[in-house]
């Protein structure tokens, strides 16, 4: 999963977050913004992806509403 396409994804639908590769093969990660950009990166992230990557599943959780953003841009985590 090359975070690179999910940064630049990001970027052009205007959401903050992060998001980082796991041990397990899995991708974990953040993302805030406004309701339709939000549903827009979980529709990308569920069906496109970056080229070379296979989506078996995606699972988001923890969904809530907020009063502010808590991240500045969309970064990679190590």
């Amino acid at each position: 999963f090359s975070n690179q396409y999910t940064e630049e994804e990001a970027r052009k639908l205007g959401v903050v977050g992060w998001v980082k590769n796991t041990s397990q093969g899995t991708v974990t990660g953040q993302v805030q913004g406004p309701e339709d950009k939000v549903n827009a990166m979980k529709s990308w992230l569920t069906k496109v992806g970056s080229p070379s990557s296979r989506i078996d599943r995606t699972n988001f959780s923890n969904e809530k509403e907020i009063s502010k953003l808590d991240f500045s841009g969309f970064s990679t985590r190590y």
